[in-house]
């Protein structure tokens, strides 16, 4: 898809494209900010103004307590300002109060509410209330879908193999389960999806169900990188294992066991003739073809044998069976499950910028504003549900990158406090400034970088079309 087609899809469905992306963004923000904002009221801190968005104030009102909220003019972030601070980034503070015109000492009432002379206790519980609120608010979200709408599971078994592929190489076969993973338990075949997607090409060791027995099998995913429809790039490991969500249209199976046939009809009768033991298709992959090695259950291809005008005449389903389903828990178990989920994305997550920092993982994967305003639209055509999912996975990454020890961040306001608890003294204003500043270039280039990242790869994905 080259960048003109990109921009035209966006143009066509600007307000589902632009308005989920700031729909989820503003909502998160919202989530983020009012951590900072409940707890500082909690700690007795006057909060001076709750803006969603930068820049120039487009509507907003005061509430009794002197709070103003409102929405800004760009709607990419948000912040609280807290009394006491000389800007929203609390990068230093003030003992003087704005009476109108005039400038004045603070009183000592007015010191009270001021955040500046809390206890540090106070101060980073405020400051951490904000990552935290964005974990609590995934947990809750991910506790609603598991209770409600239940959990997408797909056993973890082979449906075919991959020929060629690690998997084929390292004996996997058809029909294998994976129990486990480098000793972790695998629950679905999501996990191992999850698993190979950060191991790249590092070693694994696999448990794998076969029949009656377990056997051990050590394999090396392949490393491969994959453009999405928009042309962003993404890494990761290739084991060659077929999920059992995967049917194959029969029209579009160029051979059975290297043998190449006229017409849907003759691939069909091929087919029926072949089940009760392991054969293979071939399929186009991409501008590629790829050859699975398969054995497919009768019970499960009823319409194949049916002919005719079945409806599933022209699909060739791979697994034993179509065990798809959603897993619905109570309460208790839901939540067990989100706090799980959450702390899987958490790992997967450092471990992907670990691999980009250590160079097994490009840097080209870092994704900005456009990346996260297409992926958004695309949940939005997906559905609710998709959606709600994927503002739960955004809150979690928001949380995380939060707490980063990088100055601005709330992360780098917490390194500052320990220091100050460790110390029993505040870090020298003067090096908390510069400490700032050196954060704040650190973090438009970075964010100047992803956003880069996105235009270059939409460009060359449009140069390449």
């Amino acid at each position: 898809m080259s960048i003109f087609e990109v921009f035209g899809m966006i143009g066509q469905n600007v307000w589902l494209y632009g308005g989920a992306f700031i729909l989820v963004l503003s909502i998160l923000v919202f989530v983020h900010e009012w951590g900072h904002y409940i707890v500082a009221r909690m700690c007795g801190v006057k909060v001076e103004t709750f803006s969603i968005g930068f820049g120039k104030e487009l509507f907003g009102l005061t509430d009794k307590k002197g709070t103003r909220w409102k929405f800004a003019m760009i709607p990419l972030g948000g912040y609280v300002k807290l009394f006491g601070d000389v800007d929203p980034a609390s990068a230093g503070h003030t003992d003087n109060v704005e009476d109108g015109e005039e400038t004045r000492p603070m009183t000592e009432a007015e010191r009270k509410q001021a955040f500046f002379a809390k206890p540090v206790w106070k101060r980073a519980a405020v400051v951490f209330a904000g990552p935290a609120i964005n974990y609590i608010f995934a947990i809750i979200i991910l506790t609603g879908l598991f209770t409600f709408n239940g959990e997408p599971v797909t056993p973890p078994v082979a449906a075919a193999v991959i020929e060629g592929s690690a998997a084929d190489e390292n004996g996997f076969m058809t029909h294998d389960e994976i129990v486990s993973i480098d000793g972790k338990r695998i629950e679905s075949f999501e996990d191992i999806r999850r698993e190979m997607m950060i191991a790249l090409d590092t070693e694994k060791h696999f448990v794998v169900k076969r029949g009656e027995r377990e056997i051990d099998i050590y394999a090396s995913p392949e490393k491969i990188t994959q453009t999405d429809r928009f042309g962003f790039q993404h890494s990761r490991g290739l084991l060659g294992l077929i999920s059992p969500r995967n049917a194959i249209q029969v029209d579009t199976i160029q051979a059975v066991d290297g043998r190449r046939y006229d017409d849907a009809d003759a691939i069909r009768d091929a087919l029926v003739s072949k089940f009760g033991s392991d054969f293979e298709i071939t399929i186009p992959y991409g501008e590629e073809t790829q050859t699975l090695r398969i054995r497919p259950s009768e019970n499960a291809n009823e319409g194949l044998f049916a002919g005719g005008d079945h409806m599933e005449a022209n699909i060739l389903f791979v697994a034993l069976s179509q065990d798809n389903y959603f897993v619905q828990y109570p309460i208790g178990r839901a939540v067990i499950e989100a706090v799980n989920e959450s702390w899987i994305v958490t790992v997967g997550t450092i471990e992907a910028l670990g691999q980009m920092i250590m160079g097994t993982r490009s840097a080209a994967e870092l994704g900005g504003i456009i990346r996260i305003g297409a992926l958004a639209g695309d949940m939005a055509q997906q559905g609710i549900i998709a959606l709600i999912l994927f503002s739960a996975l955004l809150s979690i990454n928001l949380g995380l990158i939060n707490l980063f020890p990088i100055p601005m961040l709330d992360g780098g306001h917490l390194v500052f406090y320990a220091f100050e608890a460790v110390l029993g003294k505040p870090v020298p204003e003067k090096f908390q400034e510069y400490a700032f500043r050196v954060g704040f270039v650190f973090l438009i280039g970075l964010m100047a970088f992803a956003n880069l990242n996105d235009l270059v790869q939409l460009f060359i994905s449009g140069a390449g079309s």
